[in-house]
Order: structure tokens, then C-alpha cells, then sequence
């Protein structure tokens, strides 16, 4: 077990943590929530042996081996499936023994070592580190391919493959998810609720953390408070939590003032004097409850685009990629004034590309892309951050964009955005990576943009900043296209979405369970290919045949029912309006007001309507039964034709 007690940290003239306390059991799957800046990093450097608390004690457990995500990779030689294997430590030191057995010709010593590795079934390793890598997107080819090949988002999938090959007793993961696609995300949530290891997970994902962990500890005001459930049973806790506080801290500053009053009154009369020190005793002697305290939550909004030309953009047989190398083929998109599309697709697929294409960043191979003379772009790139200037000041950045507006204006515009006083005047080298994804969120805000571009916008952003974006961008009046991670962004702010696959961009008609699903098919439908490799030309090919049928059965099949089910949600919405309207005339013409003289139209009026919205109610209904016969029948067929 892991035992944090009485644990007391400073850094500089901050304290991160005040006499906390927290204790971890054996495969326990944390989720570690706060807010950034309040020293969830430093409790992992703490585990690690790499700080020393400045009171309290921190233990791990001496013979648990612990695991955790290198944040820097060098440009090696060795090929990616090498490096991966490194993470096995067991595995590697029994290699060296191995090796230096053979090398002094040990019999004895050599039959020991191999004995072990058999043991640790170390002949499934390359296999198992191969699964590793596939899983985060590298194909058989690329890992063989040179560590030093690779850009800097892949190297750190390579040090999380790394990572999660050690046999770990204690797996420590911060921000995971960052540099990964959605794709790889949900495989790695497949892997690590399957990983018998102890974890503990920094983490600005809900979706994430909600389908990984069983425990949530938040630190907050210095302090570590476990709640027995993933991040929404915490959300549901917690605010019980403080609701319950803030009703005992009033009970007990009622009670407070009481023995006080009756202090001030008697403590100079000799008469109640022994009763007034009484009270004085006991009011020393209250354990003081603190008053609830709700971090307060970062909020802002878009301003209104000035001009909402439609269509705004439009891609017509449009080639992307760079010089020769076309990425995606043939796109043609219009992109509506109120357009709110998710960007689906694999890591490398061309989702990047063709937001650059659209943001003029890059030109298109071939094709033609006609923009709206007002298009006004605001464009939040995946590596936003690097363009910042970190010996400039946030003041500074903005002047670049509006030379001519007085620093006043700017400065209670920062102001809205916590940036506030000396802090909107001093070089940004100092901020955290929240705060300056908040600038460069500042700095599109600014440009009243009627296109948003936005190329995973919430990596570096805390939950409270995430929950902020999405309220924001839900109010957004212009066009909006986002590639995300971040499936609470993609379903609360888009209605619409496309994917890339296979260099064509196609429209997905289902939300993003229905595409978790289709991705699942098809890493099982490569799985069993790359199984059956062997198997002869006929069988493979009458293999790739049937499952090509059964997809193209099942999205028959699958379309037909999206118009049934819009038929029926839409009964729905219009039998509760109408029932509403229903309950309101009947209440009216059964009150005694309806028959007085001088509301005899309105009950003519009224009684008419009613009739005629029983009439309505009536064929809905029916309606409303023959959708639902028939969608039940399309459900039965698909699981009778896929033995479901």
C-alpha cells in the first residue's frame, strides 16, 4: 500500500500541500484531479523519489517496481520496437546475464538465466511490445524505423508504449492522452482498465477518467480528498460534500455568535461570571468548520462576428498533402455559416492538413477552395503554443494584432480573461501551459472570427478551462470545425461529423459511440487479417468478401433506421407540446372564468383548438406506433443477421 502522512510540501513561497493525507491500495485505479498549478506533478515526483516533502512522509512500498512516462526522448539509433523493449527492466537484465554467461562459457549460470526468462514468458515480448505500438498507431513498418525518425508527439508515444511494457507494480501516468487521436485514446483505455497494476492518472479528460478509474482523489487547498467513484460519481459527491459543509458552517457560526453574545453581555458581571468563562472555554475548545469553498471557474465568451457571409468556404475536388505527397483526395466541403462539424480520423490520417489547408497555412495540391469575401478565420493550431512569444507579455500580443487600440482596451479585455495587473504586463516565460492556452484563446477571441478552426484545443487546458471552452464555443455564432480527443467537446459543441480514412473525406451519419463502434470493426477486422496471413489467396479473399458484405448489410440496414428514429424523436417532442397545450385549454374551460360573458370567444376558441388537438394527438400516435413496429423489426433483423 502507498501511505501519504501528514504530508506537508512547499515550493518556493507556495505550499502545494498541509498536513494531507492519503492512503492507495493495491491495484487501485486513481484518477488525480485539480486544478493546474496545485501540485498534482510534484505528488508524482514525491512517489518517485525525485523531491523530498518538507514535512510528513510519502512511501511507496520498497519492493513495488514503478513505471512512469519519460518526458524527454533522445534522437537514438536503436528502431522504436527496441526502445519499447528497454521498458521491460526484468527482461533486459536477465538479457545481460544471459549474455554474460554465454560470454564466459557458464553452463550452469546460463540454464539459471534462461530458466528465468521462461519463466517471465520473455519470448512473448517482442510480440507483446509490438502490440504496444500498434495500438498507439505505429505499423509493423514504422517500428523498425529509427527513434530518432520520429517528431517529438510521436517520440512520447513511444515513452508511454515504454512505460506501459514494464511489469509495474505502481503505473504513474500524467496527461496521457495528450499527442494522441481519439482512436488511440480508446485503445488505451481498453488496455489500462485491463492492466493489473496499481495506477494513478492526471488526467484533464473526463471521458477518460470516467471509463479507466474507480477512485478519485482531488487535491485542493492544499489538501488530498479520496471519493470512491470515477470523475462523475466525484462530481455527484462532491457537491453533496459542500452543500453539507456550507450547511454545518452556518449552524456553527449561529451557535459561535450565540456564545459570544452571551459572553460580551455577562463576562463583567460578577453574577454570571463563572458561566461566561464557561463559554469562553467552549468556544476555545470549537474545532472550527471552514466554510465551503468552490474554486472559482474561469469563464469567457465570443464575441459577435461582425459579418456571417454564406457560405463561408468552399472546397471543390481539393487535393491536400505537401510537394508531391497527397494526403487526402478529392475533398469537396461547403462550409455553411453555423456549420458545427467534428474532424474524425486516425493520427497521420490528414485531419491537421486539411485544417491548414482551409486556414491558408499551407496551398492545396489541386482542386479549388472558394472563400467568402468577409471570411474572417480564427485558427487554434495543435503546436499553438510554440508560436507564442515567451519574452513578451500578453499585453504585448495583443497590441501585435490591433497596433492602434489604447492599452486600456486591451487590458480589461485580458482582464476577462484572468490576466490581471502585473500579470498581464510581465514575459509569459513563467506561465504555466493552461495559461498560455488561455492567451492564444484570448488572442482568436480578439479577431471576432467567423470561422473557427480549432486542432485539439484542449491539451495544457484543466477541466474547469475545458468546461469553459465549451460553454463558450456552444454560444458561438460563426462556423466552427474541430479535431479533439476530447469527446465531451466534440459531442457538446458539434452536430455533425466527418471523418478521413483511406484519403477521402466522408461524412459519418451517427454520433460518436456509433464511430467508437465502426473503429472497433475495423481494428478487428485487421486484426483477424493480419491472424490469417497465411490462409490461401481463396479463403482470405472470401473472408474480406464477407465481411464487406455483412458492412455494407448492417449500414443498409443501420440507415434505414436513422430516418425512422428522427421520425419518432420528433413525434415525441411534438405530442409533449401538444399534450402540454392540451393540459393548459382543459384547465381553462373546466374553471369557472370560461363561461363568464366576456371570455365566451376565448372558450369557443379554446374548445376548438382542443378538438382539433385531439385529432392530432390521435394520428401521431399512430404514427407513432407504426415507426417504433418498424424499427423494432429493423432491430431484429440486424441481430438476426449477424447472430446477435
Amino acid at each position: 500500500m502507498i501511505y501519504i502522512q501528514n504530508l506537508t510540501l512547499q515550493r518556493g513561497n507556495k505550499v502545494l500541500f498541509d498536513q494531507a493525507n492519503l492512503t492507495i491500495n493495491p491495484n487501485q485505479r486513481i484518477g488525480l484531479i485539480g486544478k493546474n498549478g496545485t501540485g498534482k506533478s510534484s505528488l508524482f515526483a514525491l512517489l518517485k523519489g525525485e523531491l523530498h516533502s518538507d514535512g510528513g512522509d510519502a512511501s511507496v512500498p520498497a519492493h513495488w517496481l514503478l513505471a512512469s512516462v519519460a518526458q524527454n526522448t533522445p534522437a537514438l539509433d536503436c528502431s522504436a520496437i527496441d526502445y519499447v523493449l528497454q521498458g521491460d527492466a526484468q527482461l533486459q537484465r536477465l538479457q545481460d546475464a544471459l549474455k554474460q554467461a554465454e560470454d564466459s562459457n557458464n553452463g550452469e549460470e546460463m540454464a539459471h538465466v534462461l530458466a528465468q526468462l521462461d519463466e517471465i514468458d520473455a519470448y512473448s515480448a517482442p510480440a507483446r511490445a509490438g502490440k504496444l505500438l500498434n495500438g498507439l498507431g505505429f505499423s509493423t513498418e514504422e517500428q523498425q524505423n529509427a527513434v530518432k525518425t520520429f517528431s517529438g508527439g510521436w517520440r512520447m508515444r513511444l515513452n508511454l508504449a515504454q512505460a506501459l511494457m514494464c511489469r509495474a507494480d505502481l503505473l504513474l501516468l500524467d496527461e496521457p492522452t495528450n499527442h494522441l487521436d481519439l482512436e488511440t485514446v480508446l485503445w488505451l483505455e481498453q488496455h489500462l482498465a485491463n492492466l493489473n497494476c496499481t495506477q494513478i492518472i492526471i488526467s484533464h479528460d473526463r471521458d477518460f477518467l470516467n471509463a479507466v478509474t474507480n477512485t478519485t482523489v482531488e487535491l485542493s487547498q492544499q489538501k488530498l480528498t479520496v471519493y470512491g467513484g470515477n470523475y462523475d460519481f466525484y462530481e455527484q459527491e462532491r457537491a453533496q460534500r459542500l452543500a453539507q459543509q456550507q450547511s454545518a458552517y452556518v449552524k456553527q457560526q449561529a451557535h459561535i455568535a450565540h456564545l459570544q453574545s452571551f459572553i460580551d453581555r455577562f463576562k463583567a458581571k460578577a453574577t454570571k461570571a463563572v458561566q461566561a468563562q464557561s463559554r469562553i472555554k467552549a468556544l476555545a475548545r470549537l474545532e472550527r468548520i471552514a466554510p465551503a469553498h468552490l474554486d472559482s471557474e474561469f469563464s469567457f465568451e465570443f464575441i459577435e462576428p461582425a459579418h456571417l457571409p454564406n457560405p463561408l468556404l468552399k472546397l471543390d475536388e481539393v487535393d491536400l498533402g505537401y510537394a508531391d505527397k497527397t494526403i487526402v483526395k478529392k475533398v469537396s466541403l461547403s462550409i455553411e455559416s453555423g456549420a458545427r462539424i467534428g474532424l474524425l480520423g486516425v493520427n497521420g490520417s490528414g485531419k491537421s492538413t486539411l485544417i491548414k489547408t482551409i486556414s491558408g497555412e499551407i496551398p492545396a495540391l489541386a482542386g479549388q477552395i472558394i472563400r467568402a469575401e468577409k471570411l474572417n478565420i480564427g485558427y487554434f493550431a495543435q503546436h499553438q503554443l510554440e508560436t507564442l512569444r515567451s519574452d513578451q507579455s500578453p499585453i504585448w500580443h495583443i497590441q501585435q494584432l490591433s497596433p492602434q487600440v489604447r492599452e486600456q482596451e486591451i487590458r480589461n479585455f485580458l482582464g476577462g480573461f484572468q490576466f490581471q495587473g502585473e500579470m498581464a504586463m510581465q514575459a509569459i516565460a513563467p506561465f504555466s501551459g493552461g495559461e498560455k492556452a488561455r492567451l492564444a484563446l484570448a488572442m482568436i477571441v480578439w479577431q471576432q472570427p467567423n470561422l473557427l478552426l480549432l486542432d485539439e484545443p484542449t491539451n495544457h487546458l484543466d477541466l474547469d478551462m475545458r468546461h469553459a471552452l465549451t460553454v463558450a464555443l456552444q454560444s458561438f455564432q460563426g462556423a466552427l470545425i474541430v479535431v479533439s480527443h476530447d469527446r465531451s467537446l466534440l459531442e457538446a459543441t458539434t452536430d455533425g461529423f466527418v471523418f478521413i480514412h483511406d484519403h477521402q473525406l466522408h461524412q459519418f451519419d451517427g454520433d460518436l459511440n456509433d464511430y467508437r463502434q465502426w473503429r472497433l470493426q475495423q481494428e478487428q477486422a485487421a486484426n483477424q487479417s493480419t491472424g490469417n496471413a497465411n490462409a490461401t489467396p481463396s479463403s482470405s479473399s472470401n473472408r474480406k468478401d464477407q465481411k464487406r458484405q455483412q458492412a455494407q448489410i448492417r449500414q443498409q440496414l443501420s440507415q434505414q433506421a436513422k430516418p425512422l428514429q428522427k421520425k419518432i424523436a420528433t413525434a415525441e417532442t411534438t405530442m409533449a407540446k401538444l399534450g402540454d397545450e392540451q393540459q393548459s385549454l382543459e384547465s381553462f374551460l373546466s374553471s369557472e372564468e370560461a363561461y363568464a360573458p366576456e371570455n365566451k370567444a376565448q372558450m369557443q376558441q379554446s374548445a376548438t383548438r382542443l378538438g382539433e388537438i385531439k385529432a392530432q394527438l390521435a394520428q401521431i400516435e399512430e404514427d407513432w406506433l407504426m415507426w417504433q413496429d418498424e424499427l423494432e423489426q429493423l432491430t431484429a433483423d440486424i441481430q438476426a443477421q449477424f447472430g446477435e
